[in-house]
């Protein structure tokens, strides 16, 4: 395994590993016989106006010769919670989910609403692969596959290195960290923070491998990016030792009230970029797949309103639109364009949401 270096040597198996099963530090979450019941008669019962759009979601395509060519620090928005990072020469992605479908299957199971702006083979080589958790909206085995000859290094929270390795990448080139454990490559400093979620891609593997939130270094530049997982007092935690960060990249979407402990409400979202002390927010885990109760566009809105009632800059980006990490420029909302029969609905969460 490639070397890792402890962020505070007292901090060994802080993610609290008990008898082969991960926890996290606030919760125990469990999913009871009469919750998935709740679930499922909520998914029945729920009646939406746009659960996936009517139009077509724009996209600014990417090439590898464009990417090569800016000269300036940048992250693209790719899809879901796919980023890709460009800091100087070296790129970093987060979470590539490239396939069609969310999902162990590619013939059934969450598609995707628009096509990655890049495929994998017009991507240049890549310096390293974060990957927050195993679940298949951020683990996606098509894509590692795909990913393995151009990447010089796969960075994974603890155990789930186990996937890649059975898919065939060299364990030479995986590292694993636990929460507060932190990977230097060259001048890039990437750090596992906790976060509050579980794993499983099966029915028999529920937490058997760690989730964690990542701390981006790079010469000035920090970022945050929190994985999945619900509100805790972790982000704070994180805020002290890290903070600030010129960027964060937090989850918002896919929530729901039956599942608030390991999801985060736009509301908290917000809160979450406020405690670990981020200047601009980039909401992520949205606007690709169909993972829950809400309109498609509902986390979108949700968040515009919060942030300008709280004053938080925010940024929306195209999916493959750049952004200057030097100097970031206003984004519009462009899910609005794509929006037709669904304008009243919208109409309605605003004013239900103000």
């Amino acid at each position: 395994m490639a070397s890792t270096t402890l962020a505070n040597s007292s901090e060994s198996n802080v993610s609290n590993e008990q008898e082969g099963k991960f926890q996290n530090s606030e919760i125990n979450y469990q999913s009871s016989l009469s919750s998935v019941w709740k679930i499922a008669k909520a998914y029945w019962q729920t009646d939406r106006a746009a659960p996936t759009p009517t139009k077509t979601i724009p996209l600014k395509q990417l090439t590898k010769e464009n990417l090569l060519s800016e000269k300036h620090d940048a992250l693209y928005r790719l899809g879901h919670s796919t980023l890709l990072l460009k800091l100087a020469s070296d790129f970093i992605l987060i979470d590539p989910v490239f396939s069609d479908r969310a999902s162990p299957v590619q013939w059934a199971g969450p598609k995707r609403f628009h096509q990655p702006p890049i495929s994998i083979a017009e991507l240049p080589n890549v310096k390293a692969v974060i990957i927050s958790h195993d679940h298949y909206d951020h683990l996606d085995k098509a894509s590692i596959l795909a990913l393995a000859d151009k990447v010089e290094q796969f960075v994974t929270p603890l155990k789930v290195g186990n996937y890649l390795r059975d898919w065939g990448i060299a364990d030479d080139k995986i590292t694993e960290l636990d929460w507060w454990q932190s990977k230097q490559l060259s001048e890039l400093t990437i750090t596992a923070t906790p976060a509050q979620h579980f794993s499983g891609r099966g029915l028999f593997d529920k937490d058997e491998t760690l989730w964690a939130s990542w701390v981006i270094e790079y010469k000035e530049i920090k970022l945050f990016y929190s994985g999945d997982g619900g509100y805790f007092s972790g982000f704070k935690e994180i805020g002290e030792r890290y903070g600030p960060f010129n960027f964060t990249m937090i989850e918002t979407g896919a929530y729901n009230s039956l599942w608030r402990e390991i999801h985060m409400t736009p509301e908290e979202s917000l809160q979450a970029h406020l405690d670990v002390k981020g200047e601009f927010m980039i909401p992520v885990h949205n606007g690709t797949f169909d993972l829950a109760l809400h309109d498609w566009f509902e986390p979108f809105e949700r968040i515009v309103t919060l942030a300008k009632q709280q004053g938080v800059s925010l940024l929306t980006p195209t999916f493959g639109e750049e952004v200057n990490l030097a100097q970031p420029i206003p984004t519009k909302a462009w899910w609005r364009e794509v929006m037709s029969t669904e304008t009243e609905e919208l109409s309605n969460l605003i004013t239900k949401v103000q």
